[in-house]
């Protein structure tokens, strides 16, 4: 099944993605040469990591009817200087008072089915080409 997203240039730095009915905007920061806008692609996709992780997490509370006020998940992560990269994701869920233990491990594994993670560790062939007219 083919997936379609069309990229465009409005302007400036700036550089949006339409996807059916969605326009995701970016914008690269202003020691960059950005308006600062809106958030870049890399920082879209860091936020990618975590939202993904996170709708795993809610759901899983959700469909146990595990509470979910104060449910939050602290993303960290250690940049490498050296190969300009980010070597390590860290994701810290905080859990209501009074969280089940019972249900730790497999809340854990229910953040590492995030789909965006998945893809990282089985990434998808890259093919580029160009079109004139």
């Amino acid at each position: 099944m083919a997936m379609e997203m069309v990229i465009s240039f409005p302007g400036g730095a700036r550089v949006d993605a339409t996807y059916g009915d969605f326009v995701i905007k970016t914008d690269q920061p202003l020691s960059d040469g950005g308006e600062g806008s809106a958030p870049s692609p890399f920082v879209l996709f860091l936020a990618s990591l975590g939202t993904c992780a996170g709708i795993f997490v809610l759901s899983f509370c959700q469909n146990r009817g595990l509470p979910t006020d104060g449910l939050r998940i602290r993303q960290s992560m250690v940049w490498d200087p050296q190969k300009h990269l980010v070597s390590q994701v860290k994701f810290d869920i905080d859990l209501p008072a009074g969280f089940p233990e019972k249900y730790l491990g497999a809340l854990v594994k229910a953040a590492q089915l995030c789909t965006v993670k998945r893809h990282l560790e089985n990434p998808p062939h890259f093919e580029i080409e160009t079109h004139i007219g």
